[in-house]
């Protein structure tokens, strides 16, 4: 209800009676409160008029000739978003109104003295348009926030594909990495620069497992950490040859959603742990397995690596370069926790917990 120059407008009604002396009032009337009045003295008329031009609101009489006020109800009702409707009754009418109400008027004025019926049917106007008002303030909301939603959905999923590309990107970068140090390990001579060159791939290995599973699955910022350590462990016995040379690794994991940097320390740490463990642990093929155990307890998740093999000697220096001690420290710090050694395992149980 605006005007062309952007002001505010007189609210348009169109009043249908078909008692002219009735109409000549309400036109008069309601002008004066602000209102710019359309009167027909017929149903047809003014289903036509309505028909003709849009109005704010309408006023229907149910008495007239040839269509009275429910079947003008009716057909103005019909239409495309129609107005809100006032039904206009005599005083010992109530059942049409309220037949009228349920037929789809918006509310309904009795016809007294013809101040008060002014009165009740411009209070009765000014309720409807506000409720209108009301409606379409919510609609233009409720519209605006789809609007949002579908805006901020389109940037998610554009991240999301960037993210994506760039997990996609990484993970044949390291394979790239990881071929070389291959190569390199390939050419060397010597047993032990042979073996951290094997320790060093593993290592790409773990953290390219983490960028592969993120650009093939739906979520690229989380990683479920039974499948990855699944397929991290299948690795690791394949590169150690686990079940001939090395002892076998059995997983337990819980399905865990990790985000992507912690998913990479916990993998680097079971790296260098079962690697260590199929390395040392058994001495002369001993029989014996290595466990790797991923459980979540009281909110945080707890990683248990353990064999049941010779231990540890207090004191003893590490064994190999000790940069795995290293690599698994900074692991732990990265994960604000701490390995710790049970002293009190037949061989080496070392576990880490930490936060979500």
């Amino acid at each position: 209800m605006t005007d062309d120059t952007g002001g505010a407008a007189r609210p348009s009604l169109l009043y249908i009676d078909d008692d002219e002396a009735l109409c000549h009032l309400v036109q008069r009337g309601l002008s004066r409160r602000g209102f710019e009045v359309v009167t027909a003295g017929r149903g047809r008329d003014g289903v036509a008029a309505a028909a003709g031009r849009s109005f704010d609101v309408i006023a229907v009489d149910h008495y007239m000739p040839e269509m009275d006020g429910l079947e003008t109800l009716a057909q103005l009702s019909a239409g495309n978003d129609p107005p809100p409707i006032i039904y206009v009754t005599g005083s010992d009418e109530v059942r049409i109104a309220i037949g009228a109400l349920k037929a789809g008027a918006s509310d309904y004025v009795v016809k007294s003295g013809a101040e008060d019926f002014l009165d009740l049917l411009g209070s009765a106007l000014d309720q409807a348009l506000d409720r209108v008002r009301l409606r379409r303030g919510k609609e233009s909301a409720e519209q605006a926030l789809r609007d949002a939603n579908e805006q901020l959905e389109s940037i998610v999923a554009r991240q999301a594909a960037l993210l994506r590309e760039v997990n996609h990107r990484v993970a044949n970068s390291l394979q790239l990495v990881s071929s070389l140090v291959q190569m390199q390990t390939m050419a060397v001579a010597d047993g032990a620069a042979r073996d951290a060159l094997l320790d060093t791939q593993a290592r790409i290995a773990a953290i390219m497992q983490v960028h592969r599973r993120l650009y093939t699955s739906d979520d690229v910022e989380t990683g479920d950490m039974q499948e990855y350590l699944k397929s991290l462990v299948g690795e690791l016995e394949q590169s150690l040859g686990s079940g001939r040379t090395h002892p076998p690794v059995r997983l337990t994991a819980d399905p865990v959603l990790l985000k992507t940097d912690k998913a990479v320390s916990v993998g680097v740490m079971v790296t260098e742990l079962v690697t260590n463990a199929c390395k040392y642990a058994y001495a002369g093929g001993e029989p014996g397995e290595v466990r790797v155990t991923l459980r979540l307890e009281g909110g945080k998740l707890r990683l248990t690596v353990e064999d049941d093999g010779q231990g540890m000697v207090a004191g003893a220096p590490a064994q190999g370069t000790g940069l795995g001690q290293r690599v698994v420290s900074a692991m732990a710090k990265s994960l604000a926790s701490k390995l710790e050694i049970d002293p009190r395992h037949k061989g080496v149980r070392a576990t880490l917990a930490f936060g979500l």
